[in-house]
């Protein structure tokens, strides 16, 4: 018998939803296609089996745009898409990180969450319509999952608060971009970009997004109660009560060790006693099998307990490096560490590190974006990397992963509102962040290096911005936060919490919270205590550097910004760009031709070579008026007159008899191929034909 497609509709923010499920991927253990708008996505998941030496849950989340959703094809040689953009993984990064914390602890069964854009309406991003898909086809699944979840996009236009702002005011106008998922109790996911919002207006932002994923969770939940499967048979691990009680039995001796100074010193410490506790588990036991199996477990009951004792030190006050909760690591900066690039900081903080670079480029560095949405150009684009020493690992050297794009995009984000326009500084800016130690908010770190950096490169930023991670330990009835948080704190906290700005408010966060929900006094207790921190982050930061250099450096490319008339950008490229290839290579610069308004950027290294070639341009596109006066060279000779060459590729024929006053018998009696000569434009006929005279010329002296 044929099943019967299941529908829910309702309106949601503002905006149509339509939640839908029973006629496509029949076969999965749960899809779901979902119409926000006019937007269209689809999401489906599909549950393996665990595999019994499996330590780890196997979540896959996948997510792409293709681009028959906007009616295009691909570009390039293949005609079809490949790898990831930037885009789709920053979208994987969004439902992986509201879902995962979802699934239960022992849950270990192989889950892979597929979606995909159907169609992109140019109005609704179809990235928090997929996130919705997503959530909803987890929830109909059967599979394991602690709440139904949901999703919403709000923005900051025309002076309030609104959800499903569009595309294009959103790119242009809004003051927030904020992403938001969550349950009915509370948010679990933030990710937000901001022109310096208030901490009183991002908090009052969460609050509306979160009564706007409501909403949405009452749909989905209507979808399962139509179309859910049964829940699937599960349950947690047995627990080995022996094992316990001998792991927990080492708790006061964990205790003393834990705030060993360090962190490579601590996790020998630790891993010490760890050895030791696995030792006992597994005396006795000859079988190697078994031994394997109980070395396991004893494992993991070490890294509860490890768990367990850090949160309760934390709670109690106690840092494990000794600091006070709301205390900043030591800073330490070196300006221009690298003196041969164009700007360049080492930041350190505690043992977290970044080694920043800025590049300054021309427009022609500029990065297309190509996708569903409409194509455009970013002149500002920021690249982190995680190289494994900078934890004293080893792993697989690839490119770079999930985790490295989303950081780095997370400190493009929270710089990109503090550049200059373009009219005034039209460089395209490049930042590189090397991690060469990490423990803890590398990110942030990659904030802060990377506007000093820009400030050292001469970028004239509206306002310097720095970056810190918070942190969060509640057991429901004590909350402690954190501020500048380690990586042992940050795993073991409920709440990862990161938050960049200037002086004058938010330019991006970031937030995964573990624990069901936050209270707005909690949320404004942390953001308070992240902008104390902040601002005393910014102080440090304007000791090392205290405003930008009044100049580029002197290996970065030099500028000159003209006009030429809109008619001669032809004539500048020349047949086959002839012209133009032609002064790049005479004066050694790049030429830009911005628009077809005639604007034109040269760059080069040579400031004297950059400002004879945009001097040579404006000569060879003038358009010669009547009563000007030219020096010229006399390109040929005829026997009614020369053509002499007034202007770079423009020449005007002086008539015999405007050569001299009197009676000129010759021209050559006058001039020679090759002679310079004063003269004036007398005529400029409708076809550009030129008249010139020398007598004039010599008159007017």
């Amino acid at each position: 018998m044929k099943p019967t497609p299941v529908r829910v509709e309702t309106m949601v923010g503002g905006q149509r939803l339509v939640l839908e499920t029973g006629q496509v991927a029949r076969q999965a253990h749960g899809a779901v296609i979902c119409t926000l708008g006019n937007t269209m996505t689809f999401a489906a998941i599909a549950i393996g089996p665990a595999k019994e030496e499996q330590d780890f849950f196997p979540l896959t989340v996948d997510y792409r745009e293709k681009t028959e959703a906007a009616g295009k094809i691909p570009g390039g040689f293949f005609k079809r898409e490949g790898r990831p953009t930037t885009k789709e993984i920053l979208t994987m990064r969004l439902i992986d990180r509201s879902i995962r914390p979802m699934f239960p602890e022992g849950f270990k069964n192989e889950v892979q969450v597929m979606s995909h854009a159907l169609s992109y309406d140019g109005v609704i991003n179809a990235d928090v319509c997929a996130m919705i898909a997503s959530f909803a086809a987890v929830r109909i699944s059967g599979a394991p999952f602690d709440a139904t979840l949901g999703a919403v996009r709000i923005g900051h236009l025309d002076g309030r608060l609104v959800a499903w702002p569009t595309d294009d005011r959103r790119r242009d106008e809004s003051r927030l971009d904020l992403v938001v998922a969550g349950h009915k109790d509370g948010i679990c996911m933030v990710e937000a970009g901001a022109k310096e919002l208030t901490e009183d207006e991002m908090v009052d932002a969460l609050e509306m997004a979160q009564r706007v994923i409501g909403e949405i969770c009452r749909a989905v939940e209507e979808l399962v109660a139509k179309a859910g499967k049964p829940p699937m048979p599960w349950s947690a691990p047995a627990k080995d009560h022996d094992l316990v009680a001998l792991v927990e039995s080492y708790s006061e001796k964990l205790d003393a060790v834990l705030f060993t100074p360090g962190k490579h010193d601590r996790a020998k410490a630790i891993d010490g006693l760890r050895d030791e506790c696995l030792q006992r588990a597994v005396a006795g036991i000859t079988d190697d099998r078994q031994k394997a199996v109980r070395t396991k477990a004893a494992k993991a009951e070490w890294g509860d307990l490890v768990h367990a004792r850090e949160r309760e030190m934390i709670l109690q006050g106690r840092r494990l490096d000794g600091r006070e909760l709301d205390q900043i690591r030591e800073i330490d900066i070196v300006p221009n560490f690298i003196p041969r690039v164009h700007g360049s900081t080492l930041f350190t903080r505690g043992e977290t590190q970044a080694l920043v670079s800025v590049t300054l480029g021309t427009p022609d560095d500029e990065q297309i974006i190509d996708g569903i949405d409409e194509e455009y150009r970013k002149n500002f684009y920021l690249h982190y990397n995680f190289p494994p020493y900078s934890v004293g690992e080893t792993r697989r050297i690839m490119g770079p992963g999930r985790r490295e794009i989303g950081h780095g995009m997370l400190a493009e984000r929270a710089l990109a509102v503090v550049l200059p326009p373009r009219s005034r500084f039209p460089y395209t800016i490049r930042i590189v962040s090397d991690i060469t130690e990490s423990n803890g908010s590398s990110s942030m770190a990659s904030v802060c290096g990377g506007c000093l950096s820009m400030m050292l490169a001469g970028v004239p930023l509206t306002q310097p911005v720095a970056g810190i991670a918070m942190g969060l330990v509640s057991d429901g009835t004590r909350s402690v936060i954190l501020s500048d948080i380690l990586g042992s704190e940050d795993h073991h906290g409920d709440m990862d919490f990161k938050v960049a700005g200037s002086g004058l408010g938010i330019t991006a966060l970031q937030m995964d919270i573990k624990i069901k929900s936050v209270s707005r006094e909690l949320l404004q207790r942390a953001l308070a205590q992240a902008l104390a921190g902040r601002k005393f982050i910014l102080r440090k930061m304007l000791e090392a550097v205290p405003r930008p250099k009044s100049d580029i450096s002197e290996f970065a490319p030099r500028m000159e910004a003209i006009q030429i008339p809109g008619e001669k950008i032809g004539f500048l490229i020349g047949p086959a760009g002839k012209n133009i290839k032609a002064m790049q290579e005479q004066y050694k610069v790049k030429i830009s031709i911005l628009d077809d308004q005639g604007n034109v950027q040269v760059f080069g290294t040579d400031s004297r070579m950059v400002k004879a070639c945009a001097q040579a341009i404006l000569a060879m596109c003038e358009t010669p008026k009547i009563g000007t006066r030219y020096t010229g060279s006399v390109k040929s000779v005829r026997d009614f007159g020369a053509f002499i060459e007034i202007l770079p590729g423009v020449e005007g024929l002086c008539h015999v008899s405007e050569l001299a006053d009197g009676y000129v018998e010759r021209v050559t009696d006058v001039v020679n191929v090759g002679d310079q000569i004063e003269v004036v434009v007398i005529h400029v006929d409708d076809r550009g034909k030129i008249k010139l005279s020398a007598k004039a010329a010599m008159a007017a002296q």
